[in-house]
C-alpha cells in the first residue's frame, strides 16, 4: 500500500515579546516515501503571525507574500542563505526521514474485527450488518464485503479511516441486505500488517437483539426469584414468633 502523505515540522522562535510581535520560522519535510524524489523542504518564514517568505526545494529559491517578505526574499536570493537552504533537503530531511522510517513508518499493528447486526435507516432491505475494524496501523486498510463468496458491491457503505488519537484507526463498514436462508456472509479486511486477508464470517443463528431479550429476561427472572425466597424466608420468621390465642 502506498505510503501516506507526512510531514514533520521543526520549529524555531527567533524573538518575542509581550504585547508586540512575534518572528519565528518552520523548516519542514513533506514525504511520501524515502525516495529523494517524493522529499520537499520547505522553510517558511513568520512576522506577526503572518507568512512572509519561504523557500521550497521544488523551487530553488525564497518567494515572498507580503511587502516585507519580498525584500527579505529578494536579500536572501542573493546571498548565502539561499544556498544554506538548497542543501537543507538532503542534509535534513533524507537523513532523517530514513531513520523515521526504520523507527515508526514501516511498524505495522494488525486491527481486530467485531461484526454486529442493527436496524437499518428506511431503505430497500430489512436488515444491516456492521464490520468494526479497530486499532490498527498504518491508516491505509481494505474493508469488503461476500456473500457466498463473491464481494459485494452494492448497499455498502463505510466511514473513513477515524484516528483515535494514539496513531491507531479504526473503520466501520455497513452492508443492508435481506437475509437468505443458508447464506455464508463474511467481512474481508486486507491491511499491511496482515499477510493475508482477515476474514469473519457473520453468524446468523441468533441476532444481537434477540441474545439482548434472553438476557434481560434471564436476569429478571433470577432477581424474580431471588426476592420470592427472600419474602418466603421473611414469612417464615415472622410466624414462627407468633403466639395463637383460643377463642371461645
Amino acid at each position: 500500500m502506498a505510503s501516506s502523505f507526512l510531514s514533520f515540522s521543526l520549529l524555531f522562535i527567533a524573538a518575542s515579546t509581550a504585547d508586540g510581535f512575534m518572528n519565528y520560522a518552520v523548516n519542514r519535510c513533506e514525504f511520501n516515501s524515502t525516495d529523494p524524489n517524493d522529499i520537499t523542504f520547505i522553510y517558511s518564514a513568520f512576522y506577526n503571525k503572518l507568512e512572509i517568505a519561504r523557500f521550497d526545494s521544488r523551487v530553488g529559491k525564497f518567494v515572498g507574500y507580503t511587502e516585507f517578505g519580498v525584500k527579505n526574499a529578494d536579500y536572501w536570493n542573493k546571498g548565502p542563505e539561499v544556498v544554506q537552504r538548497r542543501n537543507e533537503k538532503e542534509r535534513y530531511c533524507v537523513h532523517n526521514i530514513q531513520i523515521w522510517y526504520q523507527s515508526a513508518l514501516t511498524k505495522s499493528v494488525e486491527p481486530y474485527v467485531v461484526m454486529s447486526s442493527t436496524t437499518p435507516p428506511a431503505g430497500k432491505h430489512p436488515a444491516m450488518l456492521v464490520c468494526s475494524v479497530f486499532d490498527f496501523y498504518p491508516k491505509q486498510i481494505r474493508v469488503s464485503w461476500h456473500r457466498d463468496g463473491q464481494e459485494v458491491s452494492s448497499d455498502v457503505t463505510s466511514t473513513d479511516e477515524l484516528a483515535d488519537g494514539d496513531w491507531f484507526y479504526q473503520v466501520h463498514s455497513h452492508l443492508e441486505y435481506t437475509p437468505r436462508s443458508g447464506e455464508k456472509i463474511s467481512c474481508v479486511v486486507e491491511h499491511a500488517s496482515l499477510k493475508e486477508p482477515l476474514v469473519t464470517d457473520w453468524d446468523p443463528s441468533m441476532p444481537e437483539s434477540e441474545r439482548n431479550k434472553i438476557a434481560i429476561g434471564a436476569s429478571g427472572l433470577i432477581l424474580g426469584l431471588i426476592l420470592s425466597l427472600a419474602g418466603f424466608i421473611y414469612y417464615r420468621r415472622k410466624a414462627r414468633g407468633r403466639i395463637l390465642v383460643p377463642t371461645n
